[in-house]
């Protein structure tokens, strides 16, 4: 009787091998939904295209993207964790919404380990620390000298609480030891335009927003957040080099699921996106925007996510950034 439950139990589990595995195999047969949590036009929507455009060469299906804007991201995320984990819907997470927002927020819609799975890191962007182009400062270190000489007078800007352009700021007053003011925007456009006004002093923004300005002489570089200097601004030093050694803050971005979703479908589509973010076209795209390319396996996308979890959350704590509700 024990071989004959042994021989059924045995019959079973390769039935279901034999009934799911051309499920998988016949994955995908139709388009995918990429939702991205931030409106059209924004720097994730963009770089986004880029990376989704190129993928559907190897997926063979469309990829389609979706804004779900709102709520600092947390709206397009509860998207992505609500929908069926069968690999047709997929979408964009980034620092903010995988690693800030958990300390940053009283309470989430969702909890990053138990409700998605990263799926694959795409790229780096960086910011940049601009002024007017008739500003006294004309290196970061004569940023941080004005601002010791005169305590409490100068401000800075960024596009929303919680963003990296925020939380750079904030380290960057860290190491600098200065005492500045915050003021935070609805967005970048609003935040270059009181700088151009000077209503404030100084502006932590993505590379793929200012990029632009920069070029036309509108405003100054004093320096990028990355380690290396950036092909887009190559005469612009690093934060590390005017001095503040070891600043970096990188606004990564990259694919997550709703947990659940079939491991090898999770595989098919980080070789899709490792595939796409190897062309030449692709690589040139993102560059042009100040983007770096980064790529690897989930695992490598979930130790970005627990370290700048951990990073960000201390800093918020340290500086002692009011939660949200």
């Amino acid at each position: 009787m024990p071989s004959f439950r042994l021989s059924t139990r045995l019959s079973v589990v390769a039935m279901s091998l034999l009934l799911s595995t051309p499920l998988l195999a016949a994955w995908p047969e139709k388009p995918l939904t990429f939702v991205i949590p931030s409106a059209a036009g924004g720097s994730p929507d963009v770089l986004s295209r880029i990376v989704t455009n190129e993928m559907t060469k190897t997926l063979g299906v469309p990829v389609v993207i979706e804004n779900r804007p709102g709520a600092a991201g947390n709206i397009g995320i509860l998207q992505i964790k609500n929908k069926a984990a069968d690999g047709y819907t997929v979408g964009y997470g980034n620092v903010n919404t995988l690693a800030v927002n958990r300390s940053l927020f009283k309470k989430l819609p969702y909890d990053v380990d138990r409700d998605l799975v990263p799926v694959v890191h795409a790229f780096d962007l960086y910011n940049v620390l601009i002024v007017r182009k008739d500003a006294p400062f004309q290196s970061a270190a004569a940023l941080i000298e004005a601002a010791r000489k005169a305590p409490g007078t100068l401000s800075f800007g960024a596009p929303g609480i919680g963003t990296t352009g925020h939380l750079g700021g904030e380290l960057f007053k860290r190491m600098a030891k200065i005492d500045v003011l915050f003021v935070p925007y609805n967005g970048g456009p609003a935040a270059l335009q009181d700088l151009l006004g000077g209503r404030i002093d100084y502006l932590f923004a993505n590379t793929s927003e200012v990029g632009p300005q920069i070029a036309a002489g509108k405003v100054r570089a004093l320096g990028v957040s990355s380690p290396r200097r950036l092909p887009i601004l190559p005469d612009v030093p690093t934060l590390d080099e005017a001095g503040l050694k070891g600043y970096q803050t990188v606004a990564w971005g990259g694919i997550v699921a709703p947990r659940g979703t079939p491991a090898d479908i999770v595989s098919k589509i980080n070789q899709a996106a490792n595939a796409a973010l190897k062309t030449d076209s692709v690589r040139d795209g993102l560059n042009k925007l100040g983007a770096v390319p980064a790529g690897g396996s989930s695992a490598d996308f979930q130790h970005v996510i627990d370290e700048e979890t951990r990073r960000w959350g201390q800093l918020i704590e340290q500086a002692h950034i009011e939660k949200l509700d």
